[in-house]
């Protein structure tokens, strides 16, 4: 009878081995899933980063890049944002998709979805101001008037919202993924699309002065692209937060100057007006039917305002289209 009490605890010492080894095998699947997730992630990133640099190869005019049309800004900038965003926001995604403990990858693609849409929607708004702003200052936007100054200007204004508490506190929810998913928790494939919008609008607010500095760099140029992205990743993920947004600052403050009195000698500016600039507005032109390329180099040329230069052109065209 003595042996009974061994042989039931011998039974439940191999349950408790069998339960170990089971917790250690779901363990073990759980990561692998993740960076199976954020390899793929990855891949997608470098995959647009591939993609914009041979849409755009050629393109960068320097502060001021005409965007193009609507439809074609769109796409451009969404593969912009998958290859800028996705390599800070991929272990978000893999935490997320660790949490809901639902199998394959819907939620996941669903999280990531609604991420990219809110940035498109940034995009969007983007490209409205940029077209109301040609078309309100037209003329004192150009680069050997307003032009220079007001790049540096926006260079000046990202730097200074790199120390305001609204970035610190979007920043905060960037770099606290796990205390962002549980403050926040939805269930359910909508609150997947939620969760993913919520976590864009916060990253929104870390980083749209950076998406502005860009534009004063040049929004076409891949270089600027890189440097960008470069910051907004060294600041979601290295633990030094308050080194690297004064070291982001100083760089900031350091380009505007520069821009704003040396601006040839920023490495990889394209200065408008100069002949690599020229050579960008005939790649965008290239493919143009009506008249829009002939208009801008025009307006190059002579360095006359936008409006006068569209009248002078279309005049051009009815004159050389008009019967002899």
């Amino acid at each position: 009878m003595s042996t009974a009490p061994a042989f039931l605890g011998a039974d439940r010492a191999l349950g408790r081995d069998d339960r170990s080894e089971i917790g250690l095998r779901a363990a073990l699947a759980a990561a692998r899933a993740r960076l199976v997730l954020v390899g793929a992630l990855l891949a997608l990133a470098g995959l647009a980063w591939w993609w914009t640099a041979e849409r755009m190869d050629g393109m960068d005019a320097g502060p001021g890049t005409d965007l193009g049309g609507f439809g074609w800004f769109v796409g451009v900038w969404v593969v912009m944002m998958a290859a800028m965003m996705f390599p800070a926001v991929a272990p978000t995604i893999a935490l997320y998709s660790r949490m809901t403990r639902a199998r394959g990858l819907l939620r996941a693609s669903l999280f990531a979805g609604s991420y990219l849409l809110v940035w498109a929607l940034a995009g969007i708004g983007a490209y409205a101001v940029y077209r109301l702003g040609r078309s309100v200052l037209g003329h004192d936007l150009a680069w050997q008037r307003g032009g220079r100054w007001a790049a540096a200007g926006v260079l000046a204004l990202a730097a200074v919202y790199e120390s305001t508490p609204l970035k610190e506190a979007c920043l905060h929810k960037c770099r606290t993924p796990l205390g962002f998913l549980v403050g926040s928790w939805r269930d359910g494939a909508r609150g997947a699309v939620e969760l993913g919008a919520r976590n864009a609008a916060w990253c929104f607010g870390c980083c749209w002065a950076l998406m502005a500095a860009l534009f004063a760099l040049g929004v076409m140029s891949v270089a600027w692209m890189a440097f960008v992205a470069a910051l907004i990743t060294l600041e979601k993920t290295l633990p030094w937060r308050r080194v690297v947004l004064g070291g982001t600052t100083a760089l900031l403050l350091a380009l505007a100057v520069l821009v704003a009195l040396a601006p040839s000698s920023v490495p990889a500016l394209t200065v408008p007006g100069s002949a690599r600039a020229r050579q960008a507005v005939h790649a965008m032109g290239m493919g143009m039917s009506d008249g829009r390329h002939e208009q801008r180099m025009a307006c190059i040329d002579a360095k006359r305002p936008p409006r006068a230069c569209a009248r002078a052109a279309a005049v051009r065209r009815v004159l050389r289209d008009a019967p002899t």
